[in-house]
């Protein structure tokens, strides 16, 4: 096992990087109009057909009890309904209104050229061995934790 002066590094550094990720996504999902919680709705829900709440918990970082919330203020801004599930009574789909894949089909590519911009010059070789390195630390955590 390591010692906490081998991997505590490790860890501040993965914190440091989760911060300065979530500054610059967070500003500019701001600056759209959006918090950072709805813009993960949205975005979710984009190019779907929608699905229950409990999967939508599980594709997004928002926990359960923050999830209502942030979905009843999406419902009335008219971007978000609740439907009836198909075969589930006890189940209600989340789905986009036509305003919300309109607001959708707006600020998701805007958003995805904010994040290229900080990829900008950045090679194909790079990516692969942060994915790689990412990937196995995830799988790290996830050994402890299955």
């Amino acid at each position: 096992m390591s010692q906490p002066a081998e991997f505590l590094p490790t860890l501040q550094d993965l914190v440091k990087c989760y911060q300065a990720f979530e500054a610059y996504s967070a500003a500019n999902i701001r600056a759209l109009g959006l918090t950072p919680p709805q813009f993960d709705i949205v975005a979710t829900l984009g190019n779907t057909t929608g699905m229950t709440a409990s999967v939508l918990g599980e594709k997004t970082l928002i926990t359960k009890g923050t999830l209502t919330g942030v979905v009843d203020r999406l419902v009335a801004r008219g971007w978000v309904e609740r439907a009836a599930h198909d075969s589930d009574r006890r189940c209600q789909i989340v789905r986009l209104t036509p305003e919300g894949e309109a607001l959708f089909a707006k600020i998701f590519p805007a958003h995805m050229a904010h994040m290229a911009a900080c990829f900008a010059g950045v090679g194909a070789a790079d990516h692969a061995r942060w994915q790689t390195a990412l990937q196995q630390m995830e799988q790290l955590f996830r050994q402890e934790n299955p």
